[in-house]
């Protein structure tokens, strides 16, 4: 199932600004990489922007030898586990379940190398753990959330630095939500510009 949005710029925002949105994995107690899911850019005052935010996600691996994965669907319980066949490494869905039923987790079980454990959302990048060595595993785990902010210079699929990070503090709670707008106000030049501020508007449950 996916969550329809639409974000609207209602801002006075002249400097043609990039809206950023990214996701926290909340399996990590450390400084997670936060990866920018999605950009919007030339969004210009009064356009709309509307996208998807699905439920379901997809995970991959990289190998050292810059090999990458298909992605395949995830669920949370799903251990996944990168390991060595006739043919080279692949990623497969493990017999056993992960540790946690409120987590996804991919082990490497490759005798050397380590990899990069990776999630898509929409089939764009959303989280990433990197070098992950043989015998340790990667854990995801997501809220119904996301962090929207402005932010300039950032690609879909770039780590966002974390002084950008704590600059995109809106937290927008989809929990129950089938649609809903975006919308942007805030901005301006001079001694009459604002903050920029997001909020959901045309809520359908």
């Amino acid at each position: 199932m996916d969550i329809n949005l639409n974000f609207i710029n209602k801002s006075q925002d002249t400097n043609n600004s990039s809206v950023v949105i990214f996701q926290q994995n909340v399996a990590t107690n450390f400084d997670e990489i936060a990866v920018a899911w999605k950009v919007i850019k030339n969004c210009g005052r009064l356009d709309n922007h509307p996208f998807k935010y699905p439920l379901n996600f997809e995970i991959s691996a990289a190998d050292s030898y810059g090999n990458h994965t298909p992605q395949l669907t995830a669920q949370y319980g799903d251990l996944f586990e990168m390991v060595k066949d006739a043919s080279g490494d692949i990623l497969q869905l493990s017999s056993k379940p992960a540790s946690s039923p409120n987590q996804t987790e991919l082990d490497n079980n490759l005798t050397e190398g380590a990899i990069d454990a990776n999630c898509y959302r929409d089939g764009k990048l959303c989280a990433t753990t990197t070098s992950i060595v043989p015998g340790q595993k990667a854990a995801f785990e997501f809220q119904p959330k996301i962090y929207i902010g402005v932010a300039s210079n950032i690609d879909e699929g770039e780590i966002i630095n974390s002084a950008i990070v704590s600059q995109i503090n809106t937290e927008i709670n989809l929990e129950g939500i089938t649609s809903a707008d975006i919308v942007m106000t805030g901005g301006g030049s001079g001694a009459h510009a604002t903050p920029f501020k997001f909020s959901l508007e045309n809520i359908n449950q």
